[in-house]
């Protein structure tokens, strides 16, 4: 019985996460921890799931890895320099080995998802296979009125991954004669790729890569229409995390065999 707690708990997604965690039957929801409640509880977890806020991650997971606890984080906000700094906090952690809850050796692992959702991750893998056969590569991202970061951390990973693919093809920057504009009218800019987001009531989570060649284009779309739609992928993460190598893992790709 693997020991489970969220960071995040009386969130939207929070609250999600602690009810599929009660109704596994292999899980057990043994701390739920929001703003204001002390961390302490999650001392006695196997793994800490995180969907805070972007401000509060990281002291979280400074917290969980002091304590010997595994971390799931689901929050948004991991651009390079943020992952840069998890790792460093991991790599601090494993300097002196801990002891886990249940008594036994433990070495730090943390796993830092930027989309539950197995669509999108494969979303963002056939992103990153068709990239080097096209010219150009933009992605749309679009989300719920509420999201408080710009661009998204899939949109961010999506473009790092079409970004690495693109270089090992040779392929520099999509061309782009643009000479005047409205600031912001081309969108962000992250590892020259154009991501544009949008922020709407009414939807969840979508992306759109759009790839473009000679007389042809290729739109590779992905709609969470639901939030129940990442849980298969956080039971994944919370079950496999503790398999996969000490120190820090980004995306779901090594537990869905795709790495």
């Amino acid at each position: 019985m693997t020991k489970v707690g969220v960071l995040g708990a009386r969130g939207r997604m929070g609250s999600l996460v602690c009810q599929t965690v009660r109704s596994a039957a292999d899980l057990e929801l043994a701390a739920e921890v929001d703003l204001g409640d002390p961390p302490d509880p999650l001392a006695a977890c196997d793994v800490a799931v995180d969907f805070t806020a972007p401000g509060a991650v990281m002291g979280n997971l400074r917290w969980c890895l002091e304590h010997c606890v595994d971390v799931v984080v689901g929050t948004s906000g991991f651009g390079p320099e943020r992952l840069a700094e998890a790792d460093e906090l991991v790599k601090d952690a494993a300097v002196t080995p801990g002891e886990s809850a249940a008594g036994t050796s433990w070495t730090p692992r943390v796993l830092v998802v930027p989309n539950f959702s197995v669509g999108a991750v494969l979303m963002m893998r056939f992103a990153e296979q068709a990239a080097r056969f096209f010219e150009s590569a933009e992605i749309i991202e679009l989300h719920h009125a509420n999201k408080v970061d710009a661009p998204s951390g899939t949109a961010t990973r999506t473009a790092a991954m079409i970004r690495a693919a693109r270089d090992e093809a040779g392929l520099g920057p999509s061309p782009d004669a643009t000479q005047t504009q409205l600031a912001g009218a081309r969108g962000a800019v992250v590892d020259d790729v154009h991501v544009h987001s949008v922020r709407l009531a009414g939807l969840v989570a979508h992306q759109e890569v759009l790839l473009g060649g000679h007389g042809e284009t290729l739109t590779i779309r992905h709609d969470s229409l639901d939030r129940a739609s990442f849980m298969p992928g956080l039971l994944l993460a919370v079950r496999g995390v503790a398999a996969l190598p000490p120190g820090l893992t980004v995306g779901l790709e090594g537990l869905l065999g795709l790495a």
